[in-house]
């Protein structure tokens, strides 16, 4: 009989680890849950996880009731997806989607060991942008949930690229497999093209500055594909910007541009844009439709559509105003700062 090996954790220098690949507690939270918990008590997001952002203003809109059929359009974590199905009490039906190969499997596999089995929990690897394609196959939802943030245990893997604060390979898909990496997205556009992205989707101050550091580096043969490249180039672009400013404003921009190329490498204004077309067909009569954003230019898109749709008579009522995180949820969860919640019922 071939002798079983035990495998060893990572090992790391120092006290606590510091590196992704060695957060072993937090990578196995059933196991480490007084970790866990003392790491959330302090406002971090441990990581390889992610906490829900407004759960409880969710559950109060949607009124879920047993014996209805839900969609979740951004399953990540699952802790949304979790929370509906506790609602459902076993009788009732709850799709996830989510385009994220690697992350989605892993909640796939959560959940199923939490209890909730096919004839409660459906899981579809597909873009929300396709919802309709999902109605066709279950039938119109009673309630759908839309969660437009990336999650923590992207942003935290350096394999990723989503942080310029990590050093990784600048990639910034949320379906790795497919499509171009923000690296590749760059040598494939123009500095006027890249100027406009950083504009339209981030509203970047220091557009065309950037967007001249970074392209002649790369003309002089700097690759741009980490994340730390990018982070340097952008920190280059700040030399005229008094020295008291200057951190702030490169931390600021940092942030800005790496959004405005993730938006652009995985089209999330056009898939918005699509799934809101779309959401009136896939609701029940009486449905309840209840998005979260987390920057300007969703939220504006999410906004108009409520607005002239209800207009229209094919909402009943939508939001009348934004509906924040509390204070509470802010401090404990740092990351939910920027949420905007809008809903909106089916006539």
């Amino acid at each position: 009989m071939e002798e079983i090996k035990h495998k060893r954790r990572i090992r790391y220098s120092g006290k606590y680890p510091k590196k992704f690949e060695e957060k072993y507690k937090e990578h196995n939270p059933e196991k480490y849950k007084d970790t866990i918990e003392r790491v959330i008590s302090k406002g971090s997001t441990p990581a390889g996880m992610h906490i829900s952002i407004m759960v409880n203003e969710i559950l109060e809109f949607l009124q879920i009731k047993p014996g209805q059929q839900g969609l979740d359009c951004t399953l990540g974590y699952g802790g949304h997806t979790r929370k509906m199905l506790e609602q459902l009490d076993g009788n009732g039906c709850i799709y996830g989607l989510d385009v994220d190969p690697i992350e989605s499997k892993k909640t796939v596999e959560r959940l199923r060991n939490a209890g909730f089995e096919e004839d409660n929990f459906q899981f579809r690897l597909i873009n929300f942008a396709n919802i309709d394609k999902v109605a066709e196959e279950a039938g119109q939802f009673d309630f759908v949930l839309a969660d437009l943030g990336v999650s923590s245990m992207q942003i935290d893997n350096p394999q990723r690229g989503f942080s310029y604060k990590i050093d990784g390979p600048l990639d910034l898909r949320l379906d790795p497999e497919h499509g171009e990496s923000a690296a590749q997205r760059l040598h494939s556009i123009t500095e006027e093209e890249f100027i406009g992205m950083m504009i339209e989707n981030s509203d970047e101050p220091y557009a065309e500055e950037i967007a001249h550091k970074v392209f002649t580096l790369m003309s002089k043969g700097n690759p741009m594909d980490t994340t730390t490249a990018l982070r340097e180039a952008i920190t280059e672009a700040f030399w005229k910007v008094p020295k008291e400013e200057k951190d702030q404003a490169i931390k600021k921009s940092c942030a800005r541009v790496f959004q405005a190329l993730r938006i652009d490498v995985n089209s999330e204004f056009e898939v918005l844009y699509s799934f809101l077309e779309k959401l009136p067909g896939v609701l029940k009569p009486g449905g309840r439709a209840a998005i979260l954003t987390f920057h300007s230019g969703e939220d504006r898109l999410v906004k108009k559509s409520f607005k002239e749709l209800a207009r229209q008579g094919v909402y009943s009522e939508v939001s009348s105003d934004v509906i924040r995180p509390s204070a509470e949820e802010c401090r404990i969860n740092p990351r939910s700062k920027s949420t905007k919640m809008r809903w909106a019922i089916k006539k």
